[in-house]
């Protein structure tokens, strides 16, 4: 037999060093996060700021995240269930809602800022590629810039990650970027359509295919947007709503805190068990032993 040597040995894994728990889960990608998160050594520790566009089921999430030794910190952030208050209840992890979303991001961040009345970005998008740029003003400040962090999202050409970015964008934050990831961007003549894009924005894929499907299958379409024919909201009353919406945030970007309808605190200190002090477990004892006591004594009786 002739000889095998053996590569994994205890040698072998006496070294073997595993890969950070986020990479075992399955949650970051530390390739691509190294590269957003370095930062240039003669930026004197200015932080460097990531749009970070995240889905689940039911909601979309943004935030505007720089890192430190300590970990990431969040400058801010916006959530689509917060649209409702600006009059969109319907389809909150759609395109749309994407955009939305971002365009409440970052009015909301550049009104930390201070910079949101010197940067308006675009306040009625037609669908083109818009760039914020830097102020004509002496002494002006630079426009907020930050980079795209889409995480382990699939960055497929029309993907909801830049419905998100595509608003933060108009909505003045400067991220570098191109058209050719946005619904509308043709690949072969590499030119980008700015009405298939603007339809997007207002929600006018969702108006189509409501229309489409009431006119083939009225059931699926009575079942499928129940929730809009209770409220009353038709295809054609879509791109109001979003148009609405977006001037809506403009007006007032602030975080509101939702009201609660019970007092939590007050509900959970109901169930606390609260610790017994040493004074307090001694007299429970002497207690039981004086019951213990009295019940001897009755007994002998």
């Amino acid at each position: 037999m002739p000889f095998v040597k053996v590569v994994k040995s205890n040698a072998y894994f006496s070294r073997f060093q595993v890969k950070y728990r986020r990479r075992r889960e399955g949650k970051t990608d530390y390739y691509a996060r190294k590269r957003l998160v370095t930062q240039a050594k003669n930026k004197y520790n200015a932080p460097k700021y990531r749009l970070v566009v995240r889905f689940t089921n039911k909601e979309i999430i943004v935030q505007i995240v720089y890192a430190r030794l300590q970990g990431d910190f969040v400058l801010t952030a916006a959530r689509s269930k917060e649209l409702p208050r600006y009059g969109i209840n319907h389809g909150l992890t759609n395109w749309a809602a994407a955009y939305a979303t971002g365009l409440l991001c970052a009015r909301r961040a550049l009104h930390k800022l201070g910079l949101s009345d010197k940067y308006q970005g675009v306040a009625e998008p037609d669908g083109t590629l818009t760039l914020t740029e830097t102020l004509d003003e002496e002494d002006a400040p630079r426009p907020f810039k930050c980079y795209l962090d889409v995480g382990l999202k699939r960055t497929s050409t029309g993907s909801r990650v830049f419905g998100a970015m595509k608003g933060a964008s108009d909505g003045g934050i400067f991220i570098p970027h191109n058209e050719k990831r946005f619904p509308g961007y043709d690949p072969e003549s590499k030119e980008l359509d700015a009405e298939v894009l603007k339809k997007y924005i207002f929600g006018g894929h969702v108006a189509e295919y409501m229309e489409s499907l009431e006119e083939e299958d009225d059931e699926r379409f009575k079942k499928q947007f129940s929730t809009y024919l209770a409220d009353g909201v038709g295809s054609e009353d879509i791109e109001e709503i979003y148009t609405n919406a977006h001037a809506a945030i403009r007006e007032d970007p602030t975080f509101k805190p939702t009201e609660k309808t019970k007092d939590w605190k007050a509900e959970t200190l109901k169930y606390k068990v609260n610790k017994l002090t040493y004074a307090e477990r001694q007299a429970n004892i002497a207690a039981k032993i004086e019951k213990f006591k009295a019940g001897g004594d009755a007994e002998e009786d």
